[in-house]
C-alpha cells in the first residue's frame, strides 16, 4: 500500500513538474517574442458597437479605417508587415468592453489598442491602459476625461466635446442671439461631459441652461425630459446622446407645438439621425462635425476630383456612401500607419507614441493638417458644422446668417408655442 502511494505521489510531482516547466517555456517563449507583431503582421485591436442603437457608429468607424488599412496591406503593408485587426462587438455597453479589452490585452495580445467608439466605455478601459502600458489611439469620442490629466498613452485625434458644445453655444448665442438654452443629455459619461462642456461655455456669457433633462441610455424614454424643456421656453437645445433618442426627442417636441434650434455634437452621427427623422421634418437641427465633407470641397466635386477616401470605401465597401463618421474612422487609420512609418521596422510601443508626436502639420488633404507633441496628444482641433437639409446634413457654407433669418425672422417659432 504504501509502495503504492509512493509511487502514485512520484507521478504526481512529476506531472507537477512538467507542467511547470511547460508554463515556464510559455512565459520564455513570450518574453522573446515582440508582444502584438511578428516578422509579416502586427495586431491592433478595437473594441466597439457591431450591434445594437449604436451599432452604426460602430460599423462606420470600423470601415472607414479598414478601407484605408486594406489599402496600405494591399501595397505590402508598412515595413514589411501587414497590419491586422481584431474586433470585438461591445454592443455601447461599457462592462462588455472591458472584458474585449482585458481579452484583447491578455489573450490575444495586440500590440495597441485602435478605434475604440464611445465615452461610456472606453473611460471604463482606461486604468487597463496605464497598468498595460498600451497605446490606444483613434477613439470616437470627444471626453475631457481622455485629454485630462493628460496621459502619455492615450492618442486622441479628433476634437474634444468641449471644443464642439463650445463652439455651438458661442454661434448660438453670438449669431443668432439666443440666450434661452436647455440641455437634454444621455445620463452617463457621455451624457455628463456634454452637460459640463454646455455649462462651461454658457458661463462665457453669464448664463446657464434654462432647463436640463435626462435619459437613460439604451432607451428612448426622454416625455419627461421633453416635457421639462419644453416647459422652460427654451429658443435652443443641446443634445447630448444618440441619434435615435436625440430623434425622439426632436419629434415629440414638434408635435407639442415647440421648435427650437436643436444642436447635437457629432457623436449621434448625422446619417443615422438624418435617417431616424426622416426627410420630411419640419426643424432646424444643427450638428457639429470634427472632420470636413467626406467627398471633398465643393469646388472638387464640381471638378470631378473624387477624394481618396471616396476612392478607396467605393473600393472595399462599394455599397457604403461616404459619410462623416466613416471618415473619422479612416484619418484614425491614416494616423496610425503614418506613426507606424516613422517608428521604423525596430518596433515597440514606446517607440510608436514617441514616432506619434512627431508628427507636427502633416496633411491630409481635404484642408486637414495634423500635429501632436510629448505634450499635447490631440492631432485635430477643428470643429464644423452641418445644417439638415431635404434629409441631409450639409456644411453650413454661408455662415449662420441665413439660419438667423429662416428661425429669428417674423414667423420664428418657439418651443413656448401652444401646445407646451
Amino acid at each position: 500500500m504504501k509502495k503504492a502511494i509512493r509511487f502514485l505521489l512520484i507521478i504526481f510531482l512529476n506531472f507537477v513538474a512538467l507542467s511547470a516547466c511547460n508554463q515556464n517555456e510559455q512565459i520564455e517563449s513570450r518574453l522573446k517574442n515582440p508582444i502584438g507583431f511578428t516578422d509579416t503582421e502586427i495586431i491592433f485591436g478595437s473594441s466597439l458597437a457591431l450591434k445594437g442603437h449604436a451599432s452604426f457608429l460602430g460599423t462606420q468607424t470600423l470601415r472607414g479605417a479598414m478601407c484605408y488599412i486594406k489599402y496600405v496591406n494591399d501595397q505590402g503593408g508598412v515595413h514589411g508587415r501587414k497590419i491586422k485587426i481584431i474586433a470585438r462587438d461591445d454592443s455601447y455597453d461599457p462592462p462588455q468592453c472591458v472584458a474585449n479589452t482585458q481579452r484583447l490585452i491578455i489573450e490575444d495580445r495586440v500590440f495597441a489598442l485602435f478605434c475604440y467608439v464611445g465615452t461610456p466605455t472606453t473611460v471604463k478601459i482606461l486604468p487597463m491602459v496605464d497598468s498595460a502600458k498600451i497605446p490606444i489611439l483613434g477613439m470616437f469620442t470627444g471626453a475631457n476625461a481622455l485629454r485630462e490629466p493628460f496621459n502619455r498613452y492615450v492618442i486622441n485625434v479628433r476634437a474634444s466635446y468641449y471644443q464642439e458644445t463650445g463652439t455651438a453655444v458661442k454661434h448660438l448665442v453670438e449669431d443668432l442671439g439666443i440666450k434661452k438654452i436647455a440641455v437634454l443629455y444621455q445620463y452617463d459619461a457621455y451624457g455628463f461631459d456634454g452637460l459640463t462642456g454646455t455649462e462651461l461655455a454658457l458661463k462665457e456669457y453669464n448664463l446657464a441652461p434654462v432647463a436640463s433633462g435626462s435619459y437613460i441610455r439604451g432607451t428612448l424614454d426622454v416625455e419627461e425630459a421633453s416635457n421639462k424643456i419644453i416647459a422652460s421656453g427654451a429658443d435652443a437645445v443641446v443634445m447630448i446622446g444618440t441619434s435615435k433618442p436625440c430623434a425622439e426627442f426632436i419629434k415629440r417636441s414638434i408635435s407639442k407645438g415647440a421648435h427650437p434650434v436643436f444642436y447635437t455634437p457629432s457623436f449621434a452621427g448625422s446619417e443615422d439621425l438624418a435617417k431616424h427623422l426622416g426627410p420630411d421634418i419640419d426643424a432646424t437641427v444643427i450638428m457639429s462635425q470634427v472632420v470636413p465633407r467626406p467627398e471633398g470641397t465643393e469646388d472638387q466635386i464640381r471638378l470631378g476630383k473624387t477624394m481618396e477616401f471616396a476612392t478607396l470605401l467605393k473600393q472595399y465597401y462599394p455599397d457604403d456612401e461616404p459619410d462623416f463618421v466613416g471618415f473619422e474612422g479612416y484619418i484614425n487609420a491614416k494616423v496610425l500607419v503614418e506613426g507606424l512609418q516613422r517608428a521604423g521596422r525596430n518596433l515597440t510601443r514606446e517607440r510608436f507614441i514617441d514616432a506619434i508626436e512627431s508628427i507636427n502639420g502633416y496633411p491630409l488633404g481635404y484642408d486637414i493638417t495634423i500635429s501632436f507633441s510629448p505634450t499635447d496628444h490631440q492631432g485635430m482641433d477643428r470643429v464644423y458644422f452641418t445644417r439638415l437639409e431635404n434629409g441631409k446634413f450639409m456644411l453650413i457654407n454661408e455662415g449662420w446668417t441665413s439660419i438667423k433669418k429662416d428661425i429669428l425672422g417674423q414667423d420664428k417659432k418657439s418651443v413656448s408655442a401652444e401646445g407646451s
